[in-house]
């Protein structure tokens, strides 16, 4: 009678109970995960902008936290920035990066490398000016800015903030910037043309001259 007892314990203790609790919980928001969340098999790059030590007033006195903020991209075209609170920096970073993959909308990039046209956006009290730049430029821009550039892919582009320096309303206002964005195929679309048509007005009037 002892045996039959013994053996059900055993396997309740060592089963899947423990691995539920504590194996994939930690390495959930690493590694293979940036593979799923891209349907076009591209490696997902994640970049931290910020991480800020926050507190919240409760009865019992103060509570501490971190708030982070992230940015993810394929490199391709594809963006996303998302933020996230938690009591550690490993959770807090884990809720923004999710909360950046949901929320990923993709860019038209010229030659893979620079944007189509210069434009300027604002968020809050952000405000950003992006312009396009010739092959070898790199990139000029700093601070959050530069890690934005990173993952969405570009290469060649001169970014200047004349408004707050808040890492959260710029990162913000370069994606307002983003949605600004249009490629001669989206205008031709727009106007009921061809491409050429569109591109080939300036091309005869540049030959005019």
């Amino acid at each position: 009678m002892a045996e039959p007892t013994n053996a059900p314990r055993e396997n309740k203790g060592k089963g899947p109970g423990e691995g539920r609790g504590r194996g994939p919980g930690k390495g959930a928001g690493k590694g293979k995960p940036r593979d799923r969340e891209d349907g076009e098999g591209n490696e997902i790059v994640e970049r931290l902008v910020a991480v800020n030590r926050v507190s919240k007033t409760v009865k019992g006195g103060r509570r501490m936290g971190f708030a982070a903020i992230m940015v993810v991209g394929d490199g391709r075209g594809r963006i996303g920035a998302g933020a996230g609170k938690a009591r550690e920096v490993p959770e807090a970073i884990k809720k923004a990066t999710d909360q950046a993959k949901r929320h990923m909308i993709r860019v038209p990039l010229r030659d893979g490398r620079t944007i189509h046209h210069d434009v300027e956006a604002r968020f809050g009290a952000g405000r950003v000016r992006l312009r396009s730049a010739p092959a070898g430029t790199g990139i000029i821009a700093g601070g959050p800015l530069r890690a934005v550039f990173e993952v969405l892919g570009i290469h060649d582009v001169v970014a200047k903030s004349l408004g707050s320096s808040n890492p959260y309303n710029m990162v913000k206002a370069a994606l307002a910037a983003f949605r600004l964005m249009e490629s001669p195929r989206m205008v031709a679309g727009r106007r009921g043309r061809r491409v050429n048509e569109v591109l080939g007005r300036k091309a005869d009037a540049k030959e005019s001259e």
